[in-house]
């Protein structure tokens, strides 16, 4: 009997001893929270954009090298409205098309004309701009009404241009056509009174009449368009299979244009619109 009670407490005392080593129970965890969800829809898809970036306004590299101007605007409010995580990388103009083909990026934004050679080659976009043909003047100069006003007089033109095509075909038996190799010779000619008027790209020569060796002149008459001969404008260029990609753009832009967005976009840049 007295063996039996030494056992017992020999083994309570080796319980008590047990529980003193055994280290404490860890305090329950909290249950993990949910992670918050975003407010912002995640893109759909990524591509890459592409511009040349040495034509401003419409494209340039800024302080940092990122491309930017009026196309690269037109651009990420497309790239928002489709829900595309976009990039944007700039080119040496000759490369544009090759890269485009060869899937070294997605989009082309760089001022690019469509032309019937394009088509062949491109999946051409609806126009997102047309800067229509115009004539610019002397200030105060009486030229400010239709082309007709400007028979018998001196108007420079750049050589081989669709502009020089426009003169040709309208001007060729009533005005002294004067040829230069560059639009900034003509418009040098312009400010020396070497010619009455310079016809060419609107936006062009409103650029330079707001550069201090343009202040002498200033845009007069109408708006020239004529798809025949200036072309229908600039469009996006994407790879033929593309299709789906390039509906989306052309949806984005018309939202554009008809929400009001597009016009305050232009207005930014360029005090007349260009569409």
């Amino acid at each position: 009997m007295r063996l039996a009670v030494l056992v017992v407490a020999l083994l309570a005392m080796a319980g008590v001893a047990f529980a003193q080593q055994r280290p404490p129970a860890k305090p329950a965890q909290p249950a993990a929270k949910p992670a918050t969800k975003s407010p912002f829809t995640p893109p759909a898809f990524k591509i890459t954009i592409a511009t040349e970036g040495a034509y401003p306004p419409f494209n340039y590299l800024d302080r940092k090298g990122i491309p930017a101007g009026f196309e690269m605007e037109l651009a990420q409010e497309a790239c928002q409205r489709i829900k595309a995580e976009c990039e944007f990388a700039a080119f040496k103009w000759d490369d544009l098309i090759p890269g485009l083909i060869d899937k070294k990026f997605d989009v082309i934004m760089s001022s690019l004309e469509v032309t019937s050679e394009r088509r062949k080659r491109l999946g051409m976009s609806r126009r997102y701009y047309l800067s229509p043909g115009a004539f610019i003047a002397a200030k105060g100069a009486p030229f400010d009404g239709p082309p007709s006003l400007l028979r018998n007089k001196r108007i420079g033109v750049q050589r081989d241009s669709t502009h020089a095509d426009w003169a040709d075909k309208s001007f060729r038996r009533s005005a002294q056509l004067k040829r230069y190799n560059t639009l900034g010779e003509a418009l040098t000619a312009l400010a020396n009174d070497e010619v009455d008027a310079v016809f060419g790209d609107k936006t062009q020569l409103w650029l330079w009449s707001q550069k201090p060796e343009g202040k002498c002149c200033e845009l007069v008459g109408q708006d020239i368009k004529d798809n025949q001969t200036l072309g229908i404008g600039v469009a996006a260029g994407l790879r033929k299979e593309d299709a789906k990609l390039r509906d989306a753009i052309n949806k984005a832009f018309g939202e554009m244009m008809a929400d009001g967005t597009y016009k305050k976009i232009n207005e930014k840049y360029f005090p007349f619109p260009l569409n």
